[in-house]
């Protein structure tokens, strides 16, 4: 179904404004049959990409980036495997409300939305998560 969309990534992930423990990632959707597109904003708890983190084990995936990089650009490369981590789950959610169904309307995914289907997706795509991740920060 995602093929009838074109998502782009907006920006993110940032603090939601006046909500400790939440973080929002934005993206530009539109659909084929759309004449223009919408922004989506995914909400995500902290709680829940730590538990994710585990699931996908971005700590195994951030000691392999140590193994390959320069001691004094680890940190660098530590933090933006992180923010590209929640990146990759905010779209893993938005994929979810996507099947279920996206108006053509800017909205917002709540933090509470599809949170055992999030836990799983994120399981099954463990390895595309971390693809995508080396791949973006070329190592």
């Amino acid at each position: 179904m995602s093929e009838d969309f074109r998502i782009t990534f907006f920006f993110g992930p940032d603090d939601a404004p006046g909500r400790s423990g939440i973080l929002i990632c934005v993206f530009n959707v539109k659909k084929r049959s759309w004449k223009g597109g919408v922004q989506v904003t995914v909400e995500v708890a902290q709680r829940q990409l730590d538990e994710a983190a585990e699931r996908g084990q971005l700590g195994e995936l951030v000691e392999m980036i140590r193994a390959k990089v320069e001691p004094e650009v680890f940190a660098d490369y530590e933090q933006r495997a992180k923010d590209l981590f929640t990146q990759q789950v905010c779209r893993l959610k938005l994929d979810l409300a996507i099947a279920r169904g996206v108006n053509q309307e800017n909205q917002t995914i709540g933090v509470g939305a599809f949170t055992q289907e999030l836990n799983d997706e994120v399981q099954t795509q463990r390895d595309g998560i971390r693809h995508a991740i080396l791949a973006e920060l070329d190592v």
